[in-house]
Formats: C-alpha cells, sequence, structure tokens
C-alpha cells in the first residue's frame, strides 16, 4: 500500500480540525484567511505547511487514507481468519466513505477534479490491495476457494461496494445502507467459502449481524 511522505507533526494535528471546518462549511466556502480564522493560528503560519488550499486539501486527504491504511494494518495484526477480518475491514471503509459529505464529494469532483480522481483512485487500489490479501488469507486457511480467480473477485467486490454508495438503490427499495451491506456481505462470502468456511460462516452469522448493525451509527 502506498503512503504519503511524513508531514509536519504541527500540521498533524491541524489537519482534523481542518477537515471538520470544511465538511461543515464545503470547500468553495471557506478560503485560507478562514480557516486560520476559525483555527485561531495566523495565515502565515498556516502558508508554512502548504502554499494554498489545493495542496492544502491534498495532504488532508493523503493523511486520512494514511490513517484508513493504519488502522487496517493494525487489524491485518489480529488472531482473527480471514471473513471476520474481511467484515471489519468492510465496515472500516464504509465508515470512511460516511464520513465523506456528499458536498464535499460534489466540490472536489467539480472544482478540483485532478486532486479528486488521483484521490478516489489511490483508495481504490490501496482497498483493492487490501482485499487481495484477505483473499489470499482465507485460501491458506481452506476457508475461501481455491479456484477463484483472485484479482477478478477483489474487483467485482469492491465495485459493488462503492456502486451502493453511490447508487439510489436504498431510496428505491426504501431499505437502509445495513441491510443493503448484509446481503452483500453473506453474498460474497458463500461464492467465495469452502465446505469449511460456509460452515464457520453459519455458526457465526447472528454475531456478524450483530455486529454489522451495532456499527451502523
Amino acid at each position: 500500500m502506498e503512503k504519503s511522505e511524513v508531514p509536519n507533526e504541527r500540521f498533524r494535528e491541524l489537519v482534523e480540525p481542518i477537515r471538520d471546518l470544511f465538511y461543515a462549511y464545503g470547500l468553495k466556502n471557506l478560503s485560507m484567511d478562514d480557516i486560520s480564522h476559525r483555527l485561531g493560528i495566523s495565515k502565515k503560519t498556516l502558508y508554512t505547511f502548504v502554499k494554498n488550499k489545493e495542496e492544502l486539501l491534498e495532504k488532508i486527504f493523503l493523511l486520512e487514507d494514511d490513517r484508513l491504511m493504519m488502522m487496517s494494518e493494525e487489524m491485518d495484526k489480529l488472531k482473527i481468519n480471514a471473513i471476520e477480518k474481511l467484515l471489519k475491514i468492510s465496515q472500516l471503509v464504509n465508515e470512511e466513505m460516511k464520513r465523506i459529505n456528499p458536498m464535499i464529494r460534489f466540490e472536489m469532483q467539480k472544482y478540483y477534479t485532478q486532486l479528486y480522481e488521483t484521490f478516489v483512485e489511490r483508495k481504490r487500489r490501496n482497498v483493492f490491495e487490501g482485499m487481495k490479501i484477505n483473499m489470499l488469507q482465507g485460501i491458506s486457511e481452506k476457508i475461501y476457494r481455491d479456484d477463484i480467480n483472485v484479482d477478478l473477485v477483489a474487483t467485482i467486490y469492491l465495485n459493488s461496494f462503492i456502486e451502493l454508495h453511490n447508487s439510489d438503490v436504498c431510496k428505491i427499495l426504501d431499505i437502509n445502507f445495513i441491510q443493503l451491506f448484509e446481503v452483500l456481505f453473506e453474498n460474497h462470502i458463500r461464492a467465495i467459502s469452502t465446505p469449511l468456511g460456509l460452515a464457520y460462516f453459519e455458526s457465526r452469522k447472528k454475531e456478524i449481524i450483530e455486529f454489522i448493525n451495532t456499527t451502523k451509527k
């Protein structure tokens, strides 16, 4: 997985409040003057970290990506099988996608197109690599089938996951995203699991669904 260059520690401390400002007011409505004023720092101090708002956004999103990857790496250290790990990773990515206000996504696409496309492609690539690792783990544990095309299956699951966030399926069917995610996750597991994996999933299905629902808020 790709990681960004390590930024100034002081800038790291500012990332979350700056991100929250963008989420609250949008990208276009906030100038560098507004940001420095609301953070209680001088504009000169802000410009020691970045040269303009576009670079500020780029660094914020890079650090957000790194935060997600570090959390994913921590999950890799857990002594749990691939099915449990995929559930936790899927929930992590789901929470990350929900954090991005639709208004922010729209403004990024409209006013910072190249930056947005780079950000999306980097995130997709990192999540894709994580899913490949998960499937190889499951195959080695004999709970995923060893005849699956790992790259293809990872691509299908990732694209389905993203499409659920970007579509109006929930509105059309009058269901919430959690219900949709339950079906996506279960269908994916049933499609790639061995009898051993299916038996494990069935034994844990109730707890897995409860976990999905406790993380929906």
